[in-house]
């Protein structure tokens, strides 16, 4: 043993005295760049059903998430408050997707509005009566806001509903800064209107696939990606609604729920981890409070929620939260950050 160390000390000094140039070790993985967090932004359009509201908490509840919720004001208005809405070019009282059901059922809403918020989930605005606006000029964009804003700003005193929380009204004014279009419908005046309006952003687009979104005239401009789905990976645009079509071409087919569940839930999980081990792109995924297909899209939100969200390299984010922390110059939150 005391030879072989002698000549392994003879080679060592022999290479070194020939000038012999040894690699550096490697780095350690603390020194190595961090990779960003995968950034998940789930949303709600219309935001009616008073149990849905119930669900999609407690679901962020369990996982940790933040959701964004588009409003649709007329679900602030009762049916006997119904006229205090009219749309741009419309009589009063009209809607697309009609009204709240009772002056109870509209207190029950603002009630989960607050709850929500103050759990730290984004509430938006998805304008009033789901309208499609894409013939819509700048005013009347502007005038569609405007009733938005008021009703929702003056919802307790508009179907007196008592006692009004303290502190609404400020809030109301303040608390919605997105907007996502009924239909995706958008035209060029909606977006001269937004700035104009107050939105820091907008959902209404669609993308090819996973972008980050860019921001144009003061307006961040997200969209949904089309994302592939099925036996022939086809795109389709990711919100509930398109894969009920995809799947059942708009019918009801509850026997077949939880095959387009589990349908479901696999489309939206490889979308996720082509980015996930990938570019890292924020991921986007739509939903509505109806539930079509007998639930099939929420209980496939839910099993890939519970499955990614918790994860400790993921955020699942609300859309105002990704804006404020991308105009407040912090890039994407790393692991472990």
């Amino acid at each position: 043993m005391l030879r072989s160390y002698r000549v392994l000390a003879f080679s060592l000094a022999s290479l070194a005295s020939a000038n012999v140039v040894f690699a550096d070790p490697p780095k350690s993985p603390a020194a190595l760049p961090a990779n960003p967090k995968q950034v998940v932004l789930i949303s709600f359009d219309a935001a009616r059903e008073i149990s849905q509201w119930q669900r999609s908490r407690a679901l962020a509840k369990r996982t940790g998430a933040h959701f964004t919720y588009f409003l649709s004001c007329v679900f602030l208005l009762s049916p006997e408050t119904r006229l205090q809405y009219a749309g741009p070019g419309k009589a009063a009282g009209k809607s697309n997707v009609g009204f709240g059901a009772s002056k109870q059922d509209v207190a029950e809403r603002l009630e989960q509005l607050r709850l929500a918020a103050a759990e730290g989930h984004d509430i938006g605005s998805h304008a009033c009566g789901h309208f499609d606006g894409k013939d819509w000029s700048k005013a009347d964009w502007l005038a569609e806001f405007a009733s938005a804003r008021r009703i929702f700003e003056n919802a307790y005193t508009i179907n007196g509903i008592s006692p009004e929380p303290p502190g609404w009204r400020d809030f109301a004014r303040h608390t919605v800064t997105g907007f996502r279009a009924p239909y995706l419908s958008t035209d060029k005046a909606l977006y001269e209107a937004l700035p104009q309006a107050g939105f820091d952003y907008d959902a209404s687009g669609v993308s090819n696939g996973p972008a980050v979104p860019p921001t144009k005239n003061g307006t961040t401009r997200f969209a949904l990606p089309q994302i592939p789905e099925g036996p022939k990976s086809k795109p389709v645009v990711a919100m509930d609604y398109n894969l009920y079509v995809r799947h059942s071409n708009g019918l009801e087919k509850p026997s077949m729920a939880d095959e387009f569940a589990d349908r479901a839930y696999r489309t939206f999980h490889a979308a996720f981890e082509a980015q996930y081990n990938g570019k890292r792109l924020p991921m986007e995924l739509g939903f509505h409070f109806t539930l079509m297909n007998n639930g099939a899209y929420w209980n496939a939100l839910e099993r890939f929620a519970g499955d990614v969200c918790v994860k400790a390299d993921v955020e699942c984010i609300s859309f105002r939260d990704y804006v404020a922390r991308q105009r407040a110059g912090n890039a994407q939150a790393s692991v472990g950050g």
